[in-house]
C-alpha cells in the first residue's frame, strides 16, 4: 500500500504537518492505520492545534482504505463463489485431509507451524512427488525479494486469466518466519506493516487466482513451556487456517492440532495422529 508522502498528490489534506504528525507516532503507510489504535490515533488528533484539518486527514485516509477493500457480497454470490472456485486440493495424507476437512483450500492461506526438524517441510502436499515437473522454485533471502516474486507472479497470473490459461494452483512458502523475523525485532511498526502486507498479497492472491497457499512457521515457547507458532499476536490473526506439527523423535507419528479453521467454532481444537 502507498505511502502517506505519495498519497499527498491524490489528496492535498495530506500534508507535510500531518505526515510529521503521523510520523511521531510511527506512521508511515496506509497499512500502518490498519496496525494503529484508531481511537487513541483521532484523541491525539483531537489536541492538535490543527485538529479539524487533522480528523479530515485520518478521514481521507480510511476513505482510501475502504477503497482498496473487495466490494461487498450478498449470500448467493458468496455460496456461488464457495462452489464454482473455493475446492479443496488434497495433500496426499488421509489424515491431514480428514482434519482439514478434504485438504488445502484454495483461495484461503494455511499456516503449518513446527519446531525445527518436525517434519514441516515433508508434511507438505505429497501429491506434488507425482508432478515434480510442474513445480517452479524460487530462492527469496528477505521480504522484500519475496515481494518481488509475488509480483512478477500476479503479472503471470493477469497473464493467464485473459488467455483462459491459468494452470497454478498452489503456493507454498518455507518458511514465512524466516523472512518476516528478521523485520520485526528492528522495525517495529514498519516491520508488522510489511507483515501485514505480506499476508494481505498472499491472500490477494489466493483470492483472486483461486490458488491456496501454505506457509510454514516456527515455534517459540508459549505458557508453560508449550510450543506456540512464532511471528507474535499481530500474525495468529492473519492466516485462514493455523496447524500446529509435533513429531515423536522415537516414530513416524506425527501429531497435528488444529488451531484455527473457518469451519470449527473459535476456541476449539482438533487433533488427529498421522503415521508414515
Amino acid at each position: 500500500m502507498a505511502s502517506l508522502k505519495r498519497l499527498e498528490t491524490e489528496f492535498p489534506i495530506l500534508d507535510p504537518d500531518f505526515q510529521s504528525f503521523c510520523a511521531l507516532r510511527g506512521i508511515f503507510t496506509v497499512q500502518d492505520f490498519l496496525i494503529r489504535d484508531l481511537q487513541s490515533l483521532v484523541a491525539d488528533a483531537e489536541q492538535q492545534p490543527s485538529s479539524e484539518r487533522f480528523m479530515q486527514a485520518i478521514n481521507q485516509v480510511l476513505y482510501v482504505i475502504d477503497g482498496l477493500h473487495q466490494p461487498w457480497l450478498n449470500g448467493v454470490d458468496l455460496m456461488e463463489d464457495a462452489q464454482k472456485n473455493k475446492h479443496v486440493l488434497s495433500t496426499g495424507c488421509e489424515g491431514m485431509d480428514f482434519l482439514l476437512r478434504g485438504g488445502l483450500r484454495r483461495g484461503q492461506v494455511t499456516e503449518l507451524a513446527g519446531p525445527s526438524s518436525s517434519g514441516k517441510t515433508q508434511m507438505q502436499p505429497r501429491v506434488l512427488q507425482e508432478v515434480m515437473n510442474s513445480i517452479l522454485c524460487h530462492s527469496v533471502y528477505d521480504i522484500f525479494s519475496m515481494f518481488d516474486v509475488l509480483h512478477c507472479l500476479e503479472s503471470k497470473l493477469k497473464y493467464q486469466m485473459c488467455r483462459g490459461d491459468n494452470d497454478e494452483r498452489l503456493i507454498i512458502i518455507d518458511s514465512i518466519s524466516s523472512l518476516i523475523t528478521p523485520i520485526l525485532g528492528s522495525s517495529g511498526s514498519q516491520g508488522r506493516a510489511l507483515m501485514v502486507s505480506a499476508m494481505s498479497l498472499l491472500k490477494k492472491l489466493a483470492h483472486e487466482y483461486n490458488l491456496a497457499v501454505l506457509v510454514t512457521n516456527h515455534t517459540v515457547g508459549g505458557d508453560g513451556g508449550i510450543p506456540k507458532p512464532a511471528l507474535g499476536e499481530s500474525w495468529k490473526t492473519l492466516p485462514h487456517v493455523r496447524l500446529l506439527l509435533s513429531r515423536d523423535c522415537g516414530s513416524n507419528t506425527y501429531q497435528v492440532s488444529l488451531l484455527k479453521h473457518p469451519s470449527i467454532a473459535s476456541g476449539k481444537a482438533a487433533k488427529f495422529i498421522i503415521n508414515d
